[in-house]
């Protein structure tokens, strides 16, 4: 038995050992592991894995523990606390961080360890599953999107050579994507020992990844060759432009970052908001409708599981794309999401919904890599965290107005697909007439001032 038990754990030696060093290779590969690049990759996979255990351990407390009508009060509360952080994400930590450009690495460590303190005071009220829960539930959202904001402004500073941007934010998104899979089925173990099982799982995975932190390269952390540019407002038809000794800064302006970005965010805000309305329509939809004549649980299964293939296709396509237009990225997944969901809205039953699904979360995905990708390219590194931060505002609450068209809209497939059609197709036909006045720059653009 000494014997037996010593060669399985040899064997499992080898699994893991042999499992770590392809994952090392794949996330060292053009260039990543000698510019940095792969260690960032690293850390959002593990941060990733600690939001989705905590996904998991607050999910049966909102949702699947109660009945459609009080879930969907709720959810609707859920949604409006999900609205805090980016209240406090855009006019507060964005330019605080803005002025910290040497303290990105303790900014993400200080983002994990917040939440490693928090998902360990959840775990031990998790149980009642009360109002208690939603401040503490605030306070993990709010660490998880300044993580994410500092996250993409640190991307820049680590890209190799040999990669663009949107296949370098790409592969950062599907390692958090593969880590969340993962993750899933970690959790729902964790969870069946306990519900607050979870939440002790994501207490040592975010503290491993504050020291995970601080050990990201020194560039992460260096503005060698950053100018200090402040925001200048369009004089005689120029644009925006680097003012080193201007002492009267203007106002921030989203529209000052420029034409191409700002196409971009109407693209994706329209998607976001597409997103959010399918899952919260869908998900009490087939609670009371089930397409097909699936059980309830089966099709929302089918459907959840469209929109994760879905979202990590988009970043595989993103890993693979060579266009230097994220302009024409973004418009295209927008094109391809509205004529799916006319489809739908035509054609409703068990295909076109899981296939709307689908579309929806790869048009989100790749569509938000390019947007992450224009922000990169466009804005100058001295206020690209507000961009950031702006821009994940106007994402998040995107996604909370779909969700909230999506619970108020009476429970009728076609209805509400219509509906939805309707939206995106006209924020469509706003962002063509925008990209023909703007075109496709096909080169890196001169820094500019957002």
């Amino acid at each position: 038995m000494i014997r037996t038990a010593s060669a399985a754990g040899a064997r499992t030696g080898r699994v893991v050992h042999g499992t770590g060093r392809r994952i090392r290779r794949a996330t060292s590969a053009e260039g990543a592991g000698e510019s940095g690049l792969a260690k960032l990759i690293e850390l959002h996979a593990l941060n990733s894995f600690g939001d989705m255990l905590i996904t998991i351990a607050l999910a049966s407390t909102i949702f699947f523990s109660v009945p459609t009508g009080e879930a969907r009060g709720r959810v609707a509360l859920y949604l409006l606390i999900t609205m805090a952080p980016f209240a406090l994400l855009a006019p507060v930590i964005g330019p605080l961080l803005d002025r910290l450009p040497h303290g990105r690495r303790a900014a993400m460590a200080m983002s994990m360890l917040a939440r490693a303190v928090l998902a360990w005071t959840m775990a031990g009220v998790i149980t009642g599953g009360g109002l208690a829960l939603y401040p503490e539930a605030l306070g993990v959202l709010v660490a998880s999107k300044a993580y994410g904001v500092v996250r993409s402004v640190v991307v820049p500073r680590l890209l190799p050579s040999r990669l663009s941007l949107v296949k370098a934010n790409s592969r950062v998104t599907l390692a958090g994507l593969l880590a969340t899979g993962v993750a899933a089925g970690v959790g729902g173990l964790l969870h069946l020992i306990g519900p607050g099982w979870p939440l002790r799982g994501a207490f040592l995975v975010f503290v491993i990844g504050t020291l995970m932190a601080f050990h990201l390269p020194h560039e992460v952390d260096s503005a060698k060759g950053e100018q200090r540019a402040v925001l200048h407002a369009e004089v005689h038809g120029e644009g925006p432009h680097l003012l080193p000794h201007r002492t009267e800064p203007v106002k921030a302006s989203l529209r000052a970052v420029g034409p191409s970005v700002v196409l971009a965010l109407r693209a994706m805000a329209a998607m976001k908001w597409l997103v959010g309305f399918l899952v919260m329509f869908l998900a009490f939809l087939l609670r009371t409708d089930p397409i097909g004549g699936l059980r309830p649980t089966l099709a929302l299964g089918l459907v959840a599981l469209a929109a994760g293939m879905g979202n990590a296709l988009g970043s595989v396509l993103g890993s693979w794309l060579r266009t230097r237009g994220p302009e024409a990225t973004v418009t295209v997944m927008l094109l391809v999401a509205t004529c799916v969901t006319v489809a739908t809205a035509l054609w409703y039953g068990v295909v076109t919904v899981p296939l709307v699904a689908g579309t929806a979360g790869m048009a989100a995905s790749l569509g938000k890599l390019a947007l992450d990708a224009l922000i990169q390219r466009d804005v100058p590194e001295v206020v690209r965290t507000s961009a950031f931060a702006r821009s994940e505002t106007l994402m998040q609450l995107s996604w909370v107005a779909g969700g909230a068209v999506g619970i108020l809209l009476p429970l009728d497939g076609v209805l509400g697909l219509s509906v939805a059609a309707s939206v995106v197709a006209l924020v469509l036909l706003w962002t063509l007439r925008s990209l023909l006045r703007t075109g496709v720059r096909r080169r890196p653009a001169a820094p500019r001032v957002a």
